[in-house]
């Protein structure tokens, strides 16, 4: 083999063996994306939808893995020491759809945050907790919520901030409302 040719192969190789240990990285299982909704270059994948739920939804992306449809979400934050109960409803609930879907229960999905990922089974447990918060949630539409915190900033930051009759913060305001 010429020395130019013996070159390439070697840049071949390290370039395929980085890639491995990037995905390795990730926490991702290996297994051929087939869906992604992170790109927001092109228009987003026809989310999957459950009739008998009343759900819909696209996950960050969506993993055929042998058989199985894996959902991943992506969050944006540093790790914490254990995903945050609302992630994993929402993944759970992406979990559900990967099943209506694909007609197969997935073994579990996986939530990554900047520095780790955690691979959530999709036990029984989970998915009664799905179906508990969509009847909870079917039941308060067009009902008052009540704000859920104290901070003006988060109220600043709520497209909600200008109509709700509880807001901590007004625009145009120079001072936040006081508690």
């Amino acid at each position: 083999m010429s020395t130019p040719g013996l070159a390439l192969l070697v840049v071949g190789i390290l370039l395929l063996l980085l890639a491995r240990r990037g995905s390795r990285s990730t926490g991702l299982p290996a297994g051929r994306i087939i869906a992604m909704d992170t790109t927001g270059l092109e228009p987003p994948e026809k989310p999957m939808f459950d009739a008998a739920l009343g759900l819909s939804g696209r996950p960050d992306y969506l993993l055929r893995k042998g058989r199985d449809l894996l959902p991943v979400e992506v969050k944006s934050g540093n790790a914490p020491s254990t995903p945050y109960d609302s992630h994993i409803l929402q993944l759970g609930a992406y979990l559900a759809l990967a099943w209506s879907q694909s007609g197969r229960r997935p073994p579990y999905g996986i939530l990554a945050y900047k520095g780790a990922a955690f691979r959530i089974p999709f036990t029984p447990s989970l998915e009664g907790e799905v179906r508990t918060s969509i009847t909870r949630m079917r039941a308060t539409i067009g009902q008052p919520v009540d704000r859920s915190h104290q901070s003006p900033e988060r109220c600043a930051g709520c497209g909600y901030s200008a109509i709700c009759d509880q807001s901590l913060y007004r625009p145009g305001m120079r001072t936040k409302l006081r508690l």
